[in-house]
């Protein structure tokens, strides 16, 4: 075990404190953590949780993250009750019903269904954390939600970003930081370096926070692919209240 393993591992409250509260700002850093002492929250704001959360909220019975898009195409093959998505590089995949636009997670289309989904990006940093404690899925869409059933966790809490593929992102680090702003305001944390940067970003961005992320650049990659509007609604503030929780397989409304 490395002394950032040895670290990760033996992190307690302080007195009266809440527990550690860290980010991990790429899955590429998650082997330094050990998953199984927290509760893990995903974060893909472009668009994968922000769709998921959407979904999720709009009735959808569950949805069933995978890694590949072969493992979507498996479930096709079982049979039409599950709904396929797949997106990579931004763009829906060929012959798939959807990608992971919000819009095509709307009440009319996934109400009732299951959707099997694979992204670029946050379903694969989902099953790099499936050890967790808990795994549940954050977004701009649910985030005081979010944040206020957090705050009745008794738990170490990990806020993975999913970045873009295993690099940095500013938006997933920025929702990192609102969530930490959020939870500062209920008791005493223990924060490790990356969630006092994510803390710090998330000040810089508040007062606008659409302005701050127009320059991401993987909202570039989406503005190029036409996609601005995905961007926008990515961005609304609490608009649903549904967490998905990882049940299994699923991830579904957490009761």
């Amino acid at each position: 075990m490395t002394n950032t393993q040895n670290r990760k591992a033996t992190s307690t409250p302080p007195l009266g404190g809440r527990g550690a509260l860290e980010v991990c700002l790429s899955p590429a850093l998650l082997p330094l953590y050990k998953v199984e002492e927290y509760i893990v929250v995903i974060i893909d704001i472009f668009r994968a949780t922000s769709s998921i959360c959407y979904g999720i909220d709009n009735g959808a019975e569950a949805i069933i993250p995978v890694a590949q898009v072969e493992e979507c195409i498996a479930y096709r093959e079982k049979g039409n009750d599950y709904l396929i998505a797949a997106e990579r590089d931004g763009s829906v995949v060929t012959g798939f019903d959807f990608g992971n636009s919000p819009f095509s997670y709307t009440a009319e289309k996934v109400a009732g269904k299951t959707v099997v989904l694979t992204t670029t990006n946050g379903t694969h940093a989902l099953h790099l954390s499936r050890a967790a404690k808990k795994v549940v899925i954050g977004s701009f869409l649910n985030l005081t939600a979010l944040s206020n059933w957090l705050k009745t966790q008794n738990e170490n809490i990990l806020l993975v970003c999913a970045g873009w593929k295993n690099n940095f992102n500013l938006e997933d680090t920025a929702f990192a930081g609102a969530v930490i702003d959020n939870l500062k305001q209920s008791g005493e944390y223990t924060l490790d370096d990356p969630a006092i940067a994510a803390y710090d970003l998330f000040q810089l961005a508040k007062s606008d926070i659409p302005a701050y992320l127009s320059k991401t650049s993987h909202g570039e990659r989406m503005r190029k692919l036409g996609i601005e509007q995905d961007i926008a609604f990515c961005l609304n503030v609490d608009i649903t209240t549904a967490i998905p929780v990882l049940e299994g397989e699923r991830l579904v409304k957490l009761a």
